[in-house]
């Protein structure tokens, strides 16, 4: 995978993204194992605006509202801003839970790869209730395998950071819909 990785600089952006996406659904263990720290977070945000975008039309699509354009950028600014939030919420967690300091950019690539790819799928609205667990294994998947963390440590910086977004979520949400 670091070859494929590697040679993403030399070749367009499809075909590397496709065997990307194909080395996180059939290897995910070697796929967060193997990856570059050159697999920065530039690329990792590309990929993920790439999902995001087609995740956004796709939604479209299927829903058919009437201000396309509105819900486009919905669509676009949640998938991707839910990345960064997750991503931050994992990372602040992990510090104190692990006693380890580990960058942001090797967390926020582990977000961005797992999401992206379960993003694909997720706009079929039956499967979110098969991405979005697929995307917190993959997540704790990427955490063990890159970051070094051991399987108890991955289990409580993703339950943690959960239970704090969805209180996050509870707070905010009637402070918004009023």
């Amino acid at each position: 995978m670091k070859s494929q990785v590697n040679r993403s600089r030399e070749k367009s952006f499809l075909p590397v993204s496709l065997r990307i996406i194909t080395a996180i659904i059939r290897h995910p263990k070697n796929f967060f194992q193997d990856l570059p720290d050159s697999f920065g977070m530039r690329q990792a945000f590309i990929f993920l605006a790439v999902s995001a975008l087609f995740f956004s039309a796709a939604s479209l699509i299927q829903k058919g509202f009437d201000r396309p354009l509105l819900m486009a950028a919905i669509y676009l600014l949640n998938a991707i801003g839910m990345v960064f939030i997750l991503a931050g919420l994992g990372y602040v967690v992990m510090i104190p839970a692990t006693g380890r300091k580990i960058r942001f950019t090797r967390v926020f690539r582990i977000y961005a790869l797992a999401s992206s790819v379960t993003l694909l799928f997720s706009w079929v609205p039956f499967l979110v209730v098969i991405t979005e667990p697929w995307k917190w294994w993959l997540i704790g998947t990427g955490i063990t395998r890159n970051c070094g963390l051991k399987f108890g440590q991955t289990v409580i910086v993703i339950c943690l950071s959960i239970v704090i977004w969805m209180m996050l979520l509870r707070t905010v949400i009637p402070l918004i819909s009023r």
